[in-house]
């Protein structure tokens, strides 16, 4: 079966591809407007190591204003993207609510926040790691609501938990995914083969 993608509706593109793009890391991203701003996105990956950088799709809100992440981004030039595992799941799950640019996520649900890195905005409190980014640029895709912004890694923090050779600096994330409307966590891991 071969599906045309200009005859299918954004929704029937959003699902096809949300469900055979797998796994999507998820970004539980932090900045600070009027008030602190927490809001999760499946629509992200690493970029470039140099650069040290990730690029994070944020869609529009239903009026077709921007959402306060990009429009945070956008004045303060700053974000922290918190990787999550299970213990933090349901809430960053709530935190994706739509609210009002007034009402932060992390007071509404009663998520911790920790000061790390000054002159970022805080982290979640408790996640394992988290990439402190200035904001790079936009890339333009003709008129679309959903603009990829490119974000530059200035600093990152690791709990020592998941370091598992700290001369190698092996890491042992255990990070929640995105697969569809649905959540994941990765399952076994496989060695390659040598190749010959």
């Amino acid at each position: 079966m071969i599906i045309d993608f200009e005859n299918r509706v954004l929704t029937e593109k959003y699902a096809l591809m949300s469900q055979l793009i797998i796994p999507r890391p998820i970004a539980w991203i932090v900045t600070k407007g009027e008030v602190l701003n927490l809001a999760p996105f499946s629509y992200f990956t690493g970029l470039s190591s140099n650069p040290p950088t990730m690029i994070v799709s944020i869609g529009h809100r239903p009026d077709g204003t921007p959402k306060d992440t990009l429009r945070n981004l956008r004045e303060t030039k700053k974000c922290v993207v918190c990787m999550i595992e299970e213990e933090q799941l349901e809430a960053m799950h709530f935190s994706s609510k739509g609210v009002d640019a007034d009402v932060s996520e992390s007071e509404l649900f009663d998520i911790p926040m920790e000061e790390v890195v000054e002159g970022f905005p805080p982290m979640v409190k408790g996640v394992k790691a988290a990439f402190f980014c200035e904001y790079l640029q936009e890339v333009d895709l003709k008129g679309s609501k959903t603009i990829p912004v490119i974000i530059e890694i200035k600093h990152l923090y690791i709990n020592e938990s998941i370091i598992t050779d700290s001369e190698k600096m092996t890491l042992e994330l255990d990070a929640i995914a995105r697969i569809g409307k649905s959540y994941a966590k990765l399952g076994k891991k496989i060695t390659p083969p040598d190749i010959p």
